[in-house]
């Protein structure tokens, strides 16, 4: 459902990616983690069609995002690290906007918006302005609004950030039931726990290049870590690249 090859984007004074290659199946959950400044935004912005890679191709379920940009996005739920909400509309009317940019009909929308307010708990402040929501509220409304189109791929950078524990759970529990109706989930997180705990498989990216990727296992075959856990194994590999 995912396939990068050779992804790079050289900003000149920095190689932020460098020849990225990887594959994510349908139905699996993929962690991406690394270090501060280590690329996971920048690939992550390439994948949405944020930014355009310097070099390489992206193939989100067989489509060419360079070739078919929209036909691609069609298919694409994204949630950015720093989403951008209209804090003047109600939640409510921030999903019928989002569902107008995607072409969702109108007949099923409010079936579709009530059913995603009430599973990210936010029915009851459906008619208030965003403005009055906490943080908390907002990131679950933007994960939310990023299912409304029913997306093949979800891709999603730092989805936890803010969150208490009960909607930390609450989102894992969805994106695991997304898998297993074999959508495919890109996840970004500095949340090592959360990587382990989500994830099939997870790639470690340091200063642009992938050092390694696969289940925990295989993990700590290459990081020649044993059975330790990941933060161990992300710790070794990032000290030793």
């Amino acid at each position: 459902m995912i396939e990068l090859t050779n992804l790079t984007k050289d900003y000149g004074t920095t190689l932020a990616v460098n020849h990225l290659s990887l594959n994510v199946a349908a139905g699996e959950i993929y962690g991406f983690i690394g270090p501060n400044g280590a690329g996971k935004t920048t690939t992550i912005r390439m994948m949405g069609g944020i930014i355009e890679p310097t070099a390489g191709s992206i193939i989100i379920a067989g489509i060419d995002l360079k070739k078919n940009p929209v036909t691609a996005k069609k298919i694409i739920g994204f949630v950015p690290d720093r989403p951008f909400l209209y804090e003047k509309l109600t939640g409510m009317e921030f999903l019928k906007f989002i569902a107008d940019l995607y072409n969702v009909e109108t007949q099923g929308l409010l079936r579709k918006s009530e059913e995603l307010l009430k599973q990210f708990a936010l029915w009851e402040w459906a008619n208030e302005i965003i403005e009055a929501y906490s943080h908390g509220m907002k990131q679950r409304l933007i994960i939310a609004a990023a299912l409304l189109h029913d997306p093949k791929v979800m891709i999603i950078d730092e989805p936890m950030v803010g969150l208490d524990p009960e909607a930390v759970r609450m989102v894992k529990d969805i994106l695991k039931e997304l898998a297993a109706q074999n959508v495919t989930v890109f996840v970004s997180t500095h949340t090592l726990s959360l990587a382990e705990d989500l994830c099939d498989r997870i790639g470690v990216i340091h200063k642009g290049t992938l050092l390694a990727q696969g289940t925990i296992a295989e993990l700590n075959l290459v990081a020649k870590t044993g059975e330790a856990r990941l933060e161990e194994v992300f710790l070794t590999l990032v000290r030793e690249a």
